[in-house]
């Protein structure tokens, strides 16, 4: 039996992909899981193992490509019977169809990246023919007004198409040489420069200054940063937090709870506990804005950013409201060393609904952080510093030296108000604040 396999869907914010590496051609016997394509998104790069045991008849996508989630990227002939689900559109907090070919992504290996997410909505293209890099098995198939052109991908050949830019005068910065969605934008932005003044722009460079070609991810995670700031217009507050009675309680039950559980205890899964259970009292915080409405998550799904080698990566703890400290600290210490060494699966990445930034581990004090698209806000924790403090006692001021904590929001004021935004930073702050080193955080 023949059927087509999709290029896998990792999330809602994830609309695109580029073809990394063949890792199979035409002809090839496959076994069920074995790896058969390297892809790369924003949000990760990983192995899409082989939906099925059979033969890899054809392949549609060529490496270098960028293609939609959910388009056909191959074919095979398989003596299995595979039931394929009808496309639907997914939640943030749906898990992905067992029987959806290329949806099911058991195994995979996943590597670290990360960024703003893109969400938009685009048909899924026709197949057209590609060539695998062992020259094999060159496949026929009918073009739609989406399908590429030479080559290009639907994106960059719709986005030509809108502003009149000839694609054949263009010299590709993209994997192999491939002309991406940057440089029609540079074709069109160079257009707009040249028609109002004849003198150069940008930055130039000369001398010692070293020119650093962008890796994929690093281009992706570029775009969707730019797509982040020019879509959602962000706001932000910040008030600060007396955490010194969780820096003592951490301080006493550090070495008990590390013993009992076998996991390290650090501020990161008290303070996620505090954010998730705020969250399910501010349900504006947990949303996004989707064709001019607001859509108010049901999960409360907290995705944890983490530096890694090849780029921002974003974990997500799922049902995080509904966790203990235990328990949250237990999927922190198995997710986080999994982001920073490249080993992290797709449910790690899938469906978060906001974006916890702990800013504080890298010596910040103060910052406004991108908004995770399609999210509504990022919360970032900043350095733990002692200082003096005055409290008042009694109708008298004393000064003490307590620690104290930053806590920043960026949010999406299409959403949010200051007075919402306000309200949630409060409960996060009357949250931490009433740790005490004699608390029963469990």
């Amino acid at each position: 039996m023949a059927f087509n396999i999709e290029l896998p869907h990792v999330g809602e914010s994830v609309t695109e992909a580029v073809i990394g590496k063949w890792l199979k051609a035409p002809g090839d016997t496959i076994e069920k899981y074995d790896p058969l394509v390297e892809v790369i998104t924003d949000k990760v790069a990983m192995d899409v193992p082989s939906p099925a045991t059979g033969i890899l008849t054809k392949i549609f996508a060529t490496e270098g490509e960028t293609v939609l989630m959910g388009a056909v990227i191959a074919e095979m002939d398989t003596a299995e019977e595979v039931v394929v689900a009808p496309a639907s559109t997914q939640s943030a907090t749906s898990s992905p169809s067992a029987s959806r070919i290329g949806t099911l992504v058991q195994g995979a290996n996943v590597g670290p990246t990360g960024g703003a997410f893109l969400d938009t909505s685009l048909s899924t293209p026709e197949p057209t023919p590609a060539t695998s890099d062992a020259g094999k098995g060159i496949s026929s198939g009918s073009r739609s007004s989406l399908t590429r052109k030479k080559g290009f991908s639907p994106v960059v050949t719709r986005l030509a198409a809108e502003h009149d830019v000839d694609l054949d005068s263009l010299i590709g910065t993209g994997l192999g040489g491939r002309v991406s969605k940057k440089d029609v934008l540079a074709a069109v932005e160079h257009r707009r420069v040249s028609a109002s003044t004849s003198y150069p722009r940008g930055i130039i460079a000369e001398g010692e200054d070293e020119i650093i070609e962008p890796t994929p991810i690093r281009r992706m995670i570029a775009d969707h940063m730019v797509k982040a700031v020019s879509e959602i217009p962000h706001a932000w507050s910040a008030i600060e937090v007396d955490v010194t009675g969780m820096v003592e309680w951490r301080t006493a039950n550090k070495e008990r709870f590390e013993s009992e559980n076998g996991v390290r205890l650090t501020y990161l899964p008290i303070a996620l506990s505090v954010v998730a259970g705020a969250l399910r009292s501010n349900p504006r915080l947990n949303s996004s804005w989707l064709d001019g409405k607001i859509v108010l998550k049901k999960a409360i799904n907290v995705g944890v950013a983490v530096a890694a080698d090849g780029g921002l990566v974003v974990p997500v703890v799922h049902n995080a409201a509904d966790a203990t400290v235990t328990e949250l600290a237990g999927v922190l210490d198995g997710v986080v060393p999994r982001s920073r060494s490249g080993n992290m699966t797709i449910e790690d990445v899938r469906g978060g609904t906001f974006t916890l930034n702990n800013t504080g581990s890298l010596g910040s004090v103060w910052g406004g952080a991108i908004i995770n698209h399609p999210q509504a806000a990022i919360l970032t924790t900043e350095a733990i510093v002692k200082r003096p403090v005055v409290i008042s006692n009694g109708g008298n001021d004393d000064i003490v030296v307590r620690s104290m904590m930053n806590i920043c929001l960026s949010f999406d004021h299409r959403i949010i108000d200051g007075a919402e935004a306000s309200e949630f930073l409060q409960s996060v702050k009357s949250g931490i604040e009433a740790i005490s080193s004699d608390s029963d955080l469990r």
